[in-house]
């Protein structure tokens, strides 16, 4: 019996042993308080917001060049990546048949020619005889006819000349190719651009083409040469909306300024777009920043909640430029004071009981009974005994609070 006495004993000592230890565990934790921080202070500092685009480098201006007439490349003097300038040869086609039907276009233009002033004597002489009243009009209006064929062929053969005599660029020494006139506009030989000029092909999402306009300077990064920066600006914005990797933007055509010799078209850019910026103005982070639509006005208002003693009171504010992380306060807030991250603990408990109060009661609910030939009777509760114990709805104190959305700049 001693035995059974003692180990008792020494069980209930252990138990509250235990409980005492676990007490002052849980005081500790409560003493060094939450790891999330649940407070910031108004500070001073500056806010960028800027609207980030990804993007293809590729030349302002670039040309397909193809040869006008059919014919077998003769020489290439130019290769791939060479530095062409003005005058420069390309390449050139073989020209014995060329030099061919040159000498027979010139045979063509001496026989045209001569054509054309028996035609011209004929002319003036049927306008003298006209005038004379001495040959019929009808003889005239054919001797004129005869006279515009005259030169329009003389025209046509000074033309084909002309076209024989162009030499352009090159594919591969021996290659035929065929004229820019025939089957599927010609072979392309080369492709020219001038390296001097780049732009960006980017495309921007929708929600962020109302901020931007043509002519805004732009940051440009490049992946493939990491910490190079270069300047350029927005030069136009497409008035339709494309889709691309599945995602609804609009295509923006940026100019670069001072290409760097580094940079190559093809190359993947990142573009920044600053479009709004405030410099030493007092700032919050976003999360402290609360919003919820007056139901009489039907305006979204903005407010945060300020320390104030052991709670917190309830201000409204006016939210200017914000970026991802911190917004502008310009009027309801002082740099120095203390404000909420979340909802305060007499907020939380005041919007769980306005949420309790609005859900309706499972028993009072109408119930319905289905009868003969699918006819539907709805039949109301009966009232309770006694004063009504329902909770009533409150009208203005169950608005829904949510998160301040990063952008340029907002009003009250």
């Amino acid at each position: 019996m001693k035995n059974w006495i003692l180990l008792i004993i020494i069980l209930a000592a252990g138990f509250g042993g235990y409980s005492a230890w676990n007490k002052w565990q849980k005081s500790k934790q409560t003493e060094a308080g939450p790891s999330r921080q649940t407070t910031a202070v108004a500070e001073l500092r500056d806010i960028n917001f800027a609207v980030n685009a990804a993007g293809e480098i590729g030349p302002a201006e670039q040309v397909s060049v193809r040869p006008e007439i059919n014919g077998l490349i003769e020489q290439m003097p130019v290769d791939l990546g060479d530095k062409v300038t003005k005058d420069s040869l390309l390449f050139k086609l073989d020209d014995k048949e060329l030099q061919q039907q040159k000498n027979s276009n010139l045979t063509d233009i001496e026989r045209a020619k001569l054509e054309l002033t028996k035609a011209e004597r004929d002319y003036n002489r049927a306008k003298q005889l006209l005038a004379g009243k001495l040959i019929a009009q009808e003889l005239f209006d054919d001797t004129k006819t005869t006279y515009d064929l005259a030169r329009n062929s003389l025209e046509r053969a000074q033309k084909d000349l002309a076209i024989t005599a162009i030499l352009t660029r090159p594919v591969s020494i021996g290659q035929a190719v065929s004229g820019s006139g025939g089957f599927n506009s010609g072979t392309e030989v080369l492709t020219i651009a001038d390296l001097r000029s780049m732009i960006i092909n980017a495309q921007v999402n929708q929600a962020d083409v109302p901020r931007l306009k043509a002519g805004q300077t732009v940051e440009v990064s490049i992946e493939a040469v990491p910490g190079l920066r270069i300047n350029g600006s927005v030069e136009r914005l497409a008035p339709q909306a494309t889709i691309k990797n599945n995602i609804k933007g609009f295509a923006a055509r940026i100019v670069l300024h001072d290409v760097d010799a580094r940079v190559r078209p093809g190359m993947t850019a990142n573009v920044k777009i600053p479009v709004a910026s405030a410099e030493n103005v007092t700032a919050v982070p976003l999360s402290a920043v609360f919003t919820e639509k007056n139901p009489d006005s039907a305006i979204m208002e903005r407010y945060v909640y300020v320390q104030s003693g052991e709670g917190f009171e309830k201000r409204d504010i006016k939210v200017g430029v914000s970026d991802f992380f911190y917004a502008e306060i310009q009027e309801g807030l002082k740099a120095g004071e203390v404000v909420s991250l979340e909802l305060p603990k007499e907020e939380r408990e005041k919007k769980g009981s306005q949420l309790t109060a609005k859900k309706p009661a499972t028993d009072n609910a109408p119930s319905v009974k289905v009868g003969m030939a699918g006819s539907t009777n709805i039949s109301e509760p009966a009232p309770a005994s006694g004063p009504d114990t329902r909770p009533k709805r409150k009208s203005n104190d169950g608005r829904r609070s949510a998160r301040i959305e990063p952008a340029s700049t907002a009003t009250r």
